[in-house]
């Protein structure tokens, strides 16, 4: 396939190139410049998705099959701070995308966040639950998949949780700094999300393409299997890591933080409709998290 990945050079666009490239014909586009990488996309266009005209001419000489929408504002509190540039790049943003694209069918995969749900719900969430989002960052990404519903009739919507993995700042890379530098750190025990790999994240998309190249409005939650809480999952981290003992870690109440965006008190996703989808189990968020560790720090 004839695959276009916006946002191609950040955390989670250099591990789709990479997954993506074998088999497939892939262009990226970005604000930044490609990626350090032998796995990057064949052909690069410098540009934002706010740039409706310049995203209009790329699309228009490259004629992708599909589409991958993954260039976003993924600054939870940078957002709180500018909902102006929020609203700018993930919503009206995901609406150039879809309308440079209205008029030729082409499927667009739309990465979304559990950010949209307010988190009280208690237990997983599945894709028909109402978006209930707290921040300015979860409700520019709610109105972004709504304006794509609005614009287009081939799509997927695929929400993924707590994603970390290399070339972006993410939890586990942070936890891990901060423990070596500072020997403690505070974190919250009332969140609760399922921790995502970008490598196992950027794999189940490709099962999905696999499975619906055509794609006619889907939502698909995807995330590794379990959920934790932030304090579990630091704990977990430097346990792999083989700092546990050597860190000393506090778990605090989110009410405890000052100058934070509101963030879901549960927000992990039920990915049972990609399994039913693919016949594929996403593995569990301790077994990505191992391997990410030992190939990224031993």
């Amino acid at each position: 396939m004839k695959i276009l990945i916006t946002g191609s050079s950040g955390m989670l666009g250099t591990e789709l190139c990479k997954v993506l490239g074998t088999g497939n014909d892939i262009a990226g586009m970005d604000v930044a410049g490609p990626a350090a990488s032998d796995h990057g996309p064949r052909r690069f266009y410098r540009a934002s998705v706010t740039d409706r005209e310049r995203i209009s001419e790329i699309f228009d000489k490259e004629r992708p099959d599909l589409v991958i929408h993954a260039a976003a504002w993924t600054d939870v509190d940078g957002c709180e701070r500018d909902p102006e540039k929020a609203y700018e790049v993930n919503t009206a943003g995901t609406r150039n995308v879809a309308e440079a694209l209205s008029g030729e069918g082409t499927p667009v995969v739309f990465i979304s966040t559990d950010f949209v749900f307010d988190g009280e719900k208690g237990e997983p969430y599945v894709e028909n639950d109402t978006g209930r989002p707290l921040s300015v960052y979860g409700r520019a990404k709610w109105e972004a998949e709504k304006a794509l519903k609005n614009v287009i009739t081939r799509y997927a919507i695929v929400r993924a949780s707590w994603l970390y993995g290399p070339g972006g700042d993410n939890f586990v890379d942070t936890v891990i700094a901060k423990g070596k530098a500072e020997g403690r750190l505070r974190i919250v025990r009332d969140q609760i999300g399922s921790p995502t790999c970008t490598r196992d994240f950027a794999g189940a998309l490709k099962k999905l393409i696999g499975s619906f190249g055509d794609f006619r409005q889907y939502i698909f939650h995807v995330s590794n299997s379990g959920w934790c809480s932030r304090y579990d999952f630091a704990l977990k981290i430097l346990s792999e890591a083989g700092m546990r003992g050597k860190v000393i870690v506090e778990p605090i109440l989110s009410s405890e933080l000052t100058g934070f965006a509101p963030r879901p008190a549960f927000s992990a996703l039920d990915s049972g409709k990609f399994q039913e989808a693919t016949g594929y189990r996403m593995r569990s968020w301790e077994e990505a998290l191992a391997d990410y560790v030992r190939e990224h720090y031993f």
